[in-house]
């Protein structure tokens, strides 16, 4: 199993829906996936696919049901895992909390190829801890200075508290592709200037398209909406990348991601 977190250090930047297209492009090319929704007290997964789950994180945090109970398959193939919605004590997991996660992962993830945590925007402990729960990380930035300002200070903060060294970045809503380099060299430079440690690596530029908000509003992902679209044919280029990348030793990706947990 490949883990990746997938955050953006401000909202708005589209994260969730990049997620959910992502999970349904890798579905289509027979993988196996699941999305936990790990903006644990605010969901958005489940509302951007029209769905209303009958459990959601809560059941397993209060020992009602195992974290296997609660995965919810959709009808595009993949899986999700709910959060909460309003839910304000779930924003900041305890250690119990987090221990009973730890048990029940490898029985509830077991089945699938690819996880994705699908973060809270921001720099709190719970973005933190599954920042490095991930195997790899993916961080979502736009062209708006605020969102390159917020994503730099979740890269310096996942470095200095976590250790996190290695990211891939996606460019949002670029003009084009050439703006979408620009970004990411604009990025980089600050990163390398004063976060010498960390790696950075362009994971592709996904173009600004109308379709988007009216697949959102319609509650249907933007692939499925709008196929045929410049930011489609990108985000399968981007799925197709991670499919490349992935080890074929998928039982050993597994046991090292517990191993993470366990060090965590």
């Amino acid at each position: 199993m490949k883990s990746f977190s997938v955050a953006s250090g401000k909202g708005g930047v589209g994260k969730t829906s990049f997620v959910i297209n992502l999970a349904l492009i890798l579905e289509e090319l027979n993988q196996r996936v699941l999305i936990f929704d790990a903006d644990l007290g605010l969901a958005n997964v489940d509302i951007m696919l029209g769905l209303s789950p009958k459990f959601d994180i809560r059941y397993v945090l209060n020992g009602q049901l195992n974290l296997k109970d609660i995965i919810l398959k959709t009808e595009y193939g993949f899986s999700i895992i709910p959060a909460g919605s309003g839910v304000t004590e779930l924003t900041q997991l305890n250690t119990s909390q987090k221990l009973l996660l730890r048990a029940q992962m490898e029985e509830a993830f077991q089945p699938f190829d690819y996880l994705f945590f699908d973060i809270s925007a921001g720099i709190s402990e719970n973005v933190l801890f599954f920042t490095q729960l991930a195997e790899e990380r993916i961080v979502l930035v736009t062209p708006e200075p605020t969102s390159m300002a917020d994503a730099y200070a979740y890269l310096k903060v996942a470095y200095r508290k976590a250790r996190v060294k290695e990211f891939n970045i996606v460019v949002n809503m670029a003009k084009d592709e050439s703006e979408g380099k620009k970004i990411y060299q604009q990025l980089l430079y600050v990163s390398e200037k004063f976060l010498p440690e960390i790696k950075l690596s362009l994971l592709g530029a996904l173009p600004y398209d109308e379709c988007v908000k009216r697949a959102i509003k319609a509650q249907i992902p933007f692939v499925k909406y709008c196929p045929d679209a410049k930011i489609s044919v990108r985000m399968r280029e981007v799925a197709y990348k991670l499919l490349n990348r992935r080890s074929s030793k998928r039982e050993r990706e597994l046991e090292m991601f517990l191993e993470r947990f366990s060090n965590l």
